[in-house]
């Protein structure tokens, strides 16, 4: 696995559909440069499983994102014509319709590639023809992604291990704070809690506060 913590996010240009009935080419994330920070996370496949729970987890707390100016992406290797039909599938069938933010279509699966989460390779068979070891879908891999396009954080679960949306929100305060009030955040920080200053004495106060 990659690990792009401290890295730019890698650029991308990949078709998407956005507002959950809009396709569109030549989506990127560079478009939230300077403005937002992002939640860049994939999902393995459409019309699964334990991805609808999770794409829906996250539109259930989109306000609680957008509040914090923060833009929510999501993708796969499907096509766009394949998001865009699971959109228009009603939750209780299985379906995501109701999802507002962008899904991005990784068909050649080099975003995937790119940032690390891609389960499976290519590889060539004795006889020379070019040959998938793997499934060749995304794992659970998320990215918080800052207004400089850097990656402060990033998780990768296996196939069927379903993430924490509040968990992502508590990773979104905690970086929100360090940027906005130079301290760092403790272990099970959450918002409105007392952070501390990155120095012996800053640990050694909030330790014998707590």
């Amino acid at each position: 696995m990659t690990v792009l913590v401290g890295k730019k996010a890698p650029h991308f240009s990949a078709s998407a559909v956005i507002n959950g009935e809009e396709i569109v080419e030549n989506f990127s994330l560079e478009q939230y440069l300077g403005k937002n920070h992002v939640v860049f996370f994939f999902y393995p496949k459409d019309f699964t499983f334990v991805c609808p729970t999770e794409l829906h987890a996250f539109q259930a707390q989109l306000d609680e994102f957008e509040k914090r100016g923060v833009k929510v992406v999501a993708c796969s290797t499907d096509t766009e014509e394949s998001h865009y039909n699971w959109l228009q599938m009603p939750k209780d069938n299985g379906g995501i319709q109701g999802i507002t933010y962008p899904i991005v279509a990784d068909t050649s699966k080099t975003i995937s590639t790119n940032f690390g989460v891609l389960f499976g390779s290519y590889d060539y068979n004795d006889h020379g023809n070019l040959i998938a070891n793997g499934p060749m879908i995304a794992f659970r891999g998320l990215f918080l992604i800052d207004k400089e396009g850097v990656v402060m954080h990033q998780t990768v679960n296996h196939l069927p291990l379903g993430r924490s949306v509040d968990e992502t929100l508590r990773i979104v305060d905690a970086l929100q704070h360090v940027e906005q009030n130079g301290e760092v955040c403790p272990a099970n920080w959450e918002k409105g809690q007392d952070a501390m200053d990155a120095s012996f004495k800053g640990v050694a106060e909030y330790l014998s506060k707590h």
